[in-house]
C-alpha cells in the first residue's frame, strides 16, 4: 500500500467521522453517468463500461445504508436511451436485468421499478417486476430502479392516469379538469407515496438534470461530481453528504 492510499484512507475516515448524522438526506437520487466515457478512457468497449457501472451499484447502496439514507433512486436507463443502436442497447438491457436480479437475490434492499415499463422489452420488464415481488418483504433501504424513465413521460403518464381514473368513475370532463392539481398529479407519479429527493447526485461532471425526477426535484439540493460513475468512490459520496449538510435548505421560500 502506497502513501497515497494511506492518506486517502485517513481522509475518508475523517469525512465519515465528521458526518452530521442528524442531517443526512432521507432520499437520494443518483444519475449514474459516464460509463461510456469511462470505458473509452480506460481501454474498454462500451459494454465493459456499462458492466463496470453495474458493478458499482451495490457499493453505493451499502454506503447509503451506512449513512442512514432511507430511499435511493437510481437512474439506469432513460427513455431517450431506448433509441440507441441495438448493438449497444441490447447488451445494456441484459446487464440491467442481471444487476437488478443480483440486487434482488441479495434480499437486502426493497426494489421498486419506476419508468414506462410498457416501452421495455418483455424480458427486461419481467425482470424488474420479479425483483420487486421478490423483495416486497424486505424492511431495509428502498431502491427505486429507474429504467425506461423520463421525467416528462412520467408527468404525462400521471396526468393520463388521473384522467382515466376519474373517467372510469363517470366523472364529467369539466369536473375532471377541476381535479387537476399539484396534489392530484403527485398522487399518480411513479413515486407516489414517497418523499421527494433531498439530494440529487450526478456523476461525470455534467451539470444538468436531463429529465431526472423533474417533478420531484423542484426543491432538491444538487451535487455534481467530476468522477465517471464506475470511478465513484465512498469518499465522493461522503463529500456529497458533507456538501448537503452544509447547506441551508429554503424549500423555495
Amino acid at each position: 500500500m502506497g502513501l497515497s492510499d494511506v492518506l486517502y484512507g485517513v481522509y475518508e475516515r475523517r469525512l465519515a467521522h465528521d458526518l452530521d448524522r442528524a442531517n443526512v438526506p432521507r432520499h437520494v437520487g443518483v444519475m449514474l453517468d459516464g460509463n461510456r466515457r469511462w470505458a473509452k478512457a480506460n481501454g474498454f468497449d462500451t459494454v465493459g463500461g456499462h458492466q463496470a457501472g453495474a458493478d458499482k451499484i451495490q457499493d453505493l447502496l451499502a454506503w447509503c445504508e451506512e449513512a442512514g439514507v432511507e430511499l435511493v433512486t437510481l437512474w439506469l436507463l432513460s427513455t431517450d436511451n431506448l433509441d440507441r443502436d441495438s448493438s449497444e442497447l441490447e447488451p445494456l438491457l441484459r446487464i440491467i436485468e442481471q444487476a437488478v436480479s443480483d440486487l434482488a437475490a441479495a434480499h437486502r434492499w426493497r426494489l421498486h421499478p419506476i419508468g414506462a415499463l410498457d416501452l421495455l422489452p418483455t424480458a427486461t420488464a419481467d425482470a424488474l417486476r420479479a425483483a420487486e415481488t421478490a423483495t416486497a418483504d424486505v424492511a431495509g433501504l428502498t431502491v427505486n430502479v429507474a429504467v425506461g424513465y423520463g421525467g416528462r413521460r412520467e408527468i404525462a403518464d400521471a396526468v393520463r392516469r388521473l384522467i382515466l381514473t376519474h373517467a372510469a368513475d363517470g366523472t364529467p370532463i369539466e369536473q375532471i379538469a377541476d381535479k387537476v392539481s399539484v396534489e392530484e398529479i403527485a398522487a399518480h407519479l411513479y413515486t407516489r407515496g414517497q418523499p421527494d429527493p433531498d439530494l440529487v447526485i450526478r456523476t461525470s461532471g455534467e451539470q444538468r438534470l436531463g429529465g431526472f425526477l423533474l417533478w420531484q426535484s423542484a426543491k432538491s439540493e444538487f451535487y455534481f461530481c467530476e468522477a465517471y460513475w464506475p470511478d465513484f468512490r465512498r469518499v465522493d459520496f461522503l463529500r456529497a453528504l458533507r456538501s448537503y449538510g452544509s447547506r441551508e435548505r429554503r424549500f423555495g421560500r
